[in-house]
């Protein structure tokens, strides 16, 4: 007898097929359905994002993404003391007016626009000299917005420099300053400016190379300049000119008409020199403390003082060669340009408070002013404005000793023609702002004093016709001046 048959239990067996494959599926229903929930809560988030507006990270700060950029500090650091300058010039528009015609036709009256840089928190701005020369009403629009007048203290046309006086009431603050001297071709630059009126307007770039020597016209030309890549444009003459980190290398002079990233800026150190120079001036003209100092343009450089005048204030407090000047006033004292701001306030008769260090000590010293020699009653400029029609300031002695290494001259100094009076003997011989003159009658004219002797001497009170000389664009000319006779008694 066979055994019997054993039947698979199929029945059993696909019931747990099913139920395992419904497993499954449920499983992937559900995974599925999670999926399908997931997204619908990121669009559901995502429309409510947009129709509420609201940042995805309320909380985060700006200092804390990588959007602030060294170049977002730097102009930071620097555009408070960026000011804006403006006003109206009259300039000969026609070949009549050019020719001298007295109709109204010959001339126009035309805006002109330009930036300045704070040196001083009293309000002294350095900016170019194109962009304040012959403005009848120099206006200026501070970083918050103020406006205000300024007027022009001292300028040096051929160095295209000026150094103009803000009218306020508080503190401006600063720029911080940097150094040129050790500038790379390479580099990143911010330049900073009145560009065709939009105020503070930024621009970047690169050193593209450094010594350029730039000629503009027959008067005009421009030595050892930074050429930049950033965008310069009319009205951002006088800017500021920085370096990644704030300072201020340079300020913006001129571009390159017709081309592109093609822009030029004045070395800051030279900047600093010929502003220092152009200060000094101005004060030897107002006032004496006898002395003259040494020092260099970078801050930090420090100031000595290198001749003490005998009998002179300086002398009579003590001061001696070789003490280093650290304070004017409540002013510290880094370097040249820093002594002569301090000085550029004083009046004739006040008396300075000086602290100098001496053998390891410091001094505390009073010094007083006398009135500078050039500046009473009966002052060489006047006498030379009535004579001759010309007025005129020193010419540094790093200038003189500039303009002699290029022309290979021995000048010991000159005079530096700031205007020439319409009618005057030194107009009809051609005499123009920006010569350098260097003698009247055979007798040198290396300073203010100098004028004054020869002006005063009893030869040309008889008026005679007497023989002149000036270097004009690194070329020495002369001339002859035809002088009235002056009765002594007359005092101009």
């Amino acid at each position: 007898m066979r055994p019997p048959i054993l039947h698979a239990p199929t029945n059993g067996r696909f019931r747990n097929a099913t139920t395992q494959w419904l497993r499954r599926i449920a499983k992937v229903g559900f995974a599925l359905s999670m999926m399908t929930a997931i997204d619908a809560t990121s669009v559901n988030a995502q429309v409510a994002s947009l129709t509420s507006f609201e940042p995805a990270t309320a909380s985060r700060r700006v200092t804390d993404s990588r959007r602030e950029t060294p170049t977002v500090l730097a102009v930071r650091r620097a555009s408070p003391s960026v000011v804006n300058l403006h006003g109206q010039k009259t300039i000969r528009s026609t070949a009549a007016g050019l020719a001298g015609a007295t109709d109204g036709g010959g001339f126009r009256q035309v805006n002109g626009m330009g930036t300045g840089v704070v040196i001083d928190p009293r309000g002294y701005v350095i900016t170019n000299y194109h962009v304040v020369e012959d403005v009848d009403n120099i206006r200026v629009t501070l970083h918050d917005g103020s406006v205000t007048s300024a007027e022009l203290i001292a300028a040096r046309p051929r160095n295209d420099l000026a150094l103009v006086k803000v009218d306020v009431k508080s503190d401006l603050p600063t720029v911080p300053r940097g150094t040129s001297s050790d500038l790379m071709v390479g580099e990143s630059v911010i330049a900073i400016g009145n560009a065709y009126g939009y105020v503070h307007t930024c621009t970047q770039g690169i050193i593209s190379a450094l010594h350029r020597d730039v000629p503009v016209n027959d008067t005009q030309d421009y030595e050892d300049l930074i050429q930049i890549s950033a965008g310069i444009n009319p009205g951002n003459s006088g800017g500021p000119l920085l370096n990644i980190d704030g300072e201020i290398i340079g300020v913006n002079v001129a571009v390159r008409v017709g081309a592109q990233q093609i822009a030029f800026a004045i070395p800051i150190d030279q900047v600093v020199e010929i502003v220092t120079s152009m200060i000094d001036e101005h004060n030897t003209e107002r006032l004496d403390i006898g002395l003259r100092t040494n020092g260099g343009p970078r801050d930090g450089d420090g100031i000595t003082i290198a001749h003490v005048s005998a009998s002179s204030p300086a002398a009579q407090e003590g001061l001696k060669p070789g003490d280093r000047v650290v304070r004017v006033g409540s002013r510290p004292v880094d370097d040249r340009l820093d002594f002569s701001l301090a000085l550029l306030q004083m009046r004739p008769g006040q008396r300075v408070p000086i602290a100098v260090e001496r053998d390891g000590s410091t001094l505390e010293l009073a010094v007083a002013t006398t009135p500078s020699k050039a500046s009473d009653a009966n002052n060489p400029s006047d006498t030379a404005w009535a004579v001759i029609g010309i007025r005129a300031k020193p010419v540094s002695q790093s200038t003189m000793n500039r303009l002699n290494s290029r022309m290979r001259t021995p000048y010991r100094g000159g005079l530096y023609i700031t205007s020439v009076r319409p009618g005057s003997a030194a107009a009809e011989q051609g005499i123009q702002v920006g010569d350098v003159l260097l003698g009247i009658h055979g007798w040198q004219t290396a300073s203010i004093g100098d004028l004054a002797g020869i002006l005063e001497h009893p030869d040309m009170k008889k008026g005679p016709r007497a023989k002149f000389y000036i270097v004009r664009r690194e070329q020495t000319l002369y001339g002859h001046f035809q002088l009235a006779s002056r009765d002594e008694n007359v005092r101009h």
